[in-house]
This record gives C-alpha cells, sequence and structure tokens, in this order.
C-alpha cells in the first residue's frame, strides 16, 4: 500500500476495537483488504488484538465497484446489522452497514462514501465497557414511558419520536435527514422536504435523552455529518 495514490472507493470506521481509538478511518483503496487478530505469523490489513478475532477473520474484495465481505471461517463468526454470516459467502456491502465481531466488543461502520479529515466518530456514548450492559430496561411505547431498573420514567413527545426511530433500525446507522424528519415532521421544508432542524438542536435532543435515562440506558453513537446509531437488546411492548 506505501506509495500507492489512495482511491476515494470506501472506508471502514472504527466504532470500538483495539488497539484503535474511536474514530479511525481505514480506506479501502486496495483490491482486498485482510482485517484479522495481529499474530506473530501475520499482521493483516487491519489488525485488532482481541483474542475473541480470528487471524484471519474475513476479507473485503473490490468486486465489480463494490466492496463485497467474505467471513474466512471465523470462530466466532461475523455479524452485519445482527445477522450472522455464513462463512465463505459473499456478501456485498452497503452505506451505513455495521459490522460487529467478537459478540460486539468489536464494532465496525462501513461507508462509501470516503471521509476527509473532518468525518469522524463522535462515541457520545462509548463507556470503558467491553461488552454491552444488559440493563433492565423495558419501552412500553403505548404509554411512552420507559422502566429504567424498576423506574418508571414519561418520555416526552421528542424523546419518544427519537428512541423509536433508532429503536426501529437498531444497531444500523439512522441519517441525519430520516431522524429530523421523523423527529421534527412540522420542520420540513423546501420542495424535497429537507429539515431545517439544526445539528445543536439533535444534540442538545440527545443530551438530554442520556441524561433523563442515565448515560448507559441508551447506547447512541454518532458519525458526525452522517446520522447516529443505537445499540441495543432492548424489551419493549
Amino acid at each position: 500500500m506505501e506509495g500507492s495514490i489512495l482511491e476515494n472507493f470506501a472506508c471502514l470506521y472504527i466504532v470500538r476495537g483495539e488497539p484503535y481509538r474511536p474514530g479511525t478511518c481505514v480506506n479501502l483503496s486496495e483490491d482486498e483488504t485482510l482485517v484479522g487478530r495481529v499474530s506473530n505469523q501475520l499482521t493483516p490489513d487491519l489488525a485488532f488484538t482481541n483474542a475473541f478475532i480470528s487471524r484471519e477473520h474475513f476479507v473485503i474484495r473490490k468486486e465489480q465497484d463494490k466492496a463485497v465481505l467474505y467471513d474466512l471461517g471465523s470462530r466466532h463468526g461475523t455479524e452485519i446489522n445482527g445477522v450472522l454470516l455464513t462463512p465463505h459467502t459473499p456478501y456485498t456491502l452497503k452505506n451505513f452497514d455495521i459490522i460487529k465481531l467478537s459478540k460486539g466488543m468489536t464494532v465496525i461502520h462501513f461507508s462509501y462514501m470516503f471521509a476527509d479529515q473532518t468525518l469522524e466518530f463522535e462515541p457520545l456514548s462509548i463507556t470503558s465497557h467491553l461488552e454491552m450492559p444488559e440493563l433492565p430496561l423495558t419501552i412500553h411505547w403505548e404509554r411512552r414511558e420507559c422502566v429504567v431498573e424498576g423506574k418508571r420514567i414519561l418520555m416526552s413527545e421528542k424523546e419518544y419520536l427519537l428512541i423509536r426511530v433508532l429503536h426501529d433500525h437498531a444497531n444500523r446507522l439512522v441519517p441525519l435527514e430520516e431522524i429530523k424528519s421523523k423527529v421534527w415532521p412540522e420542520r420540513s421544508t423546501g420542495a424535497e422536504g429537507f429539515s431545517d432542524v439544526t445539528l445543536d438542536e439533535l444534540n442538545a435532543l440527545i443530551y438530554r435523552v442520556r441524561k433523563k435515562y442515565g448515560k448507559a440506558t441508551f447506547l447512541i453513537s454518532a458519525v458526525r455529518g452522517s446520522g447516529y446509531m443505537l445499540e441495543t437488546e432492548l424489551k419493549s411492548s
């Protein structure tokens, strides 16, 4: 890869995964990119240190201008958007696909939209926990309330709409315009219906949700300029 000219083809962003910092961008400029665990025998193109990741875990190949992922028979498997892949079977990646390894201890976001240095993960909820905490949390949609550790918390209208749209697309990145249109339907403007809601308004709402329900209750991550993702195994009714 050294000395080659990078193509604006596709990228991987590390949401979490040792030893990388959240927001690390890997440009998929080569015809083949190997992802796995670093070892004395092999250093993959994207090398993690987690013992639950196989030395040759999966590969992404550029096939007819598409990024195609193959799990290489990894011991603990590869999940995309919550679905476990069949080993050695091609999966054509799509924008906003979320790749999980080692039971969610390693999370990667895929995008065809090449990111410049201003586009990076804003890990609003990434904590010291590697595994997703199993919180005693239940959502009652009809009553518009959450029960957190036995405590009933009523959702405001905007809180309900935000949590609902993120929960409906759980473990997938939801584009900004979709969130704005669902949470602020009264604010759609222009011929194409784009919202005039600002990022400051959206960030303020997310801040209120995290403060009201607890920082670890809703695991919300953001890709600045792209959208938000809720990681969840919530119970709802």
